[in-house]
């Protein structure tokens, strides 16, 4: 038996042991992993400093604080989350317990993901802890040192059986793949999402797939245009470009090109020096495969900021391309780097109207001091999230659910949605062996008038309080009555 399969095989028994269900031992388990990231945080940083040259406060910025935060929102909502769910009933249901009771799907696969690999591995471990399942856990094997110390600390904290690390490259990952999980959540590129997709649906396993694609940003002329680039360039080369809610690329307008490069060229200074490979809040390139994909897509488009580089260190520097052609390479696939390409439209129309010929996107940026604007880029357009005036805050909104649509994803979580995301909600009628009368209607033979109380009865919902229920069950059984002694019969 391979190391994945006794993983998988160990998860699994854990979870059939029931611990995982009891409320109090998932508060038990979420409180030693919010202990993790009080007491290993300077190792959490080294490892994140040597795979992706974040520093130190960039990594709890960027990494750990949302953790934190989910955590808390977690252990102080998991009791309201985890209790039964009362709904709406109809007449005949009047009388019963109807609810629907959220349950653990038993043995989650989570596929982390390199570029921020704490961030995007632990959140949905976070709600697979919470809604009480067991979790194997696979970080990126492109980030060394943060899988190697993950796989060193989680047991540490959190049940070793319940929630193992498996590390590993692509064998590894397809031979966990090859195993029966209740649900797979992946984050990564579409085109391994597919072949996630492939692997799971062999045993009807659902998925979660956090993709990306080529998030646009619309830069309306009616606008702070200083402000708006400021935002922009700290979204786009935040974590060196490395983000899947980066913006990808800017339509604006072609009398609004210069301002826009002048005001992105001005940030980067304020943000990163006028030298950022000597500035420790600017990252690089996850390795060199990633660096020769990146420095491909600057062969037909042309610089006007930037564009400085250094393969040994795997070093780009914050580049914006003027003049970007819809058939350039650089807008052939999702960036995931540094490069901000600039395409010029004519208006809001021909925005949405290039917009809607692409995949549909992880996020959609707007930026615009007219409301009208927004709400027709909201409803012309489609994508996973929609941020007007702003760059990736929407993913720190825990009430807000993120992912993806069509090419971008599917499924989403933050919050209750991991919770709900990695549940099964099982619908429950629980009714008394007594008001045998009521049932008459549905009973053999079938008559016109057993059909019109079925009707009246089914038809009418009703959502009342508990004395008005108490008054209402006392006028039913009087009409019960007299149905079954007039009409019925």
């Amino acid at each position: 038996m391979s190391r994945e399969q006794q993983a998988v095989a160990r998860a699994r028994k854990a979870f059939e042991t029931g611990r995982s269900k009891c409320v109090e031992y998932r508060i038990y388990q979420l409180k030693n992993l919010q202990q993790l990231f009080t007491e290993k945080q300077k190792q959490i940083a080294d490892a994140v400093k040597k795979d992706l040259n974040k520093s130190e406060v960039g990594t709890q910025l960027y990494e750990t604080l949302g953790l934190e935060g989910e955590i808390d929102l977690a252990i102080r909502k998991l009791k309201e989350w985890a209790a039964p769910r009362p709904v709406e009933k109809n007449l005949l249901t009047l009388s019963d317990t109807v609810y629907i009771q959220p349950e653990p799907l038993g043995v989650v696969l989570i596929i982390g993901a390199w570029n921020y690999p704490w961030a995007v591995t632990i959140q949905p471990l976070i709600g697979a802890i919470a809604a009480g399942n067991a979790a194997v856990v696979k970080p990126s094997e492109v980030c060394v040192h943060t899988a190697k110390l993950m796989e060193e600390v989680l047991p540490l904290y959190i049940d070793k059986e319940l929630y193992p690390v498996v590390t590993g490259g692509v064998p590894e990952t397809q031979e966990l793949l090859r195993q029966r999980f209740d649900h797979i959540f992946y984050t990564g590129n579409s085109m391994v999402g597919k072949l996630i997709m492939a692997a799971a649906a062999k045993h009807l396993t659902p998925v979660t797939l956090e993709l990306g694609g080529k998030s646009p940003c619309y830069i309306d002329k009616n606008c702070d245009i200083s402000i708006a680039c400021r935002r922009v360039a700290w979204g786009k080369y935040t974590n060196c470009g490395q983000t899947c809610i980066a913006p990808d690329y800017i339509l604006c307008e072609p009398d609004l090109q210069d301002r826009v490069i002048n005001e992105i060229k001005k940030s980067i200074q304020e943000f990163y020096t006028d030298n950022p490979k000597t500035c420790p809040d600017y990252g690089r390139i996850i390795n060199q495969r990633h660096f020769k994909r990146i420095m491909t897509m600057l062969e037909d488009s042309h610089t006007a900021v930037g564009g400085d580089n250094d393969e040994s260190d795997c070093y780009i520097a914050p580049t914006v391309l003027r003049d970007v052609k819809p058939e350039a390479k650089v807008m052939q696939e999702e960036i995931f780097g540094p490069l901000l390409p600039i395409l010029p439209v004519s208006g809001l129309d021909e925005a949405i109207k290039f917009i809607n010929k692409g995949e549909k996107p992880l996020a959609l940026y707007v930026f615009t001091a007219d409301d009208k604007v927004i709400k027709r880029i909201r409803d012309e357009t489609s994508s996973g999230g929609l941020l007007a005036n702003d760059c990736l805050v929407h993913y720190s909104v825990s009430a807000l659910p993120f992912g993806g649509v069509g090419n971008s994803g599917m499924g989403c979580y933050h919050g209750k949605f991991t919770f709900d995301q990695l549940s099964h909600k099982r619908g429950c009628l629980i009714k008394k062996l007594n008001m045998e009368g009521v049932n008459s209607m549905r009973y053999p033979p079938h008559t016109l008038k057993k059909l019109g109380w079925a009707r009246f009865f089914i038809l009418n919902t009703v959502d009342l309080g508990w004395m008005g229920r108490m008054a209402l069950l006392a006028l039913l059984a009087v009409v019960t009555a007299v149905v079954l002694q007039n009409y019925l019969f």
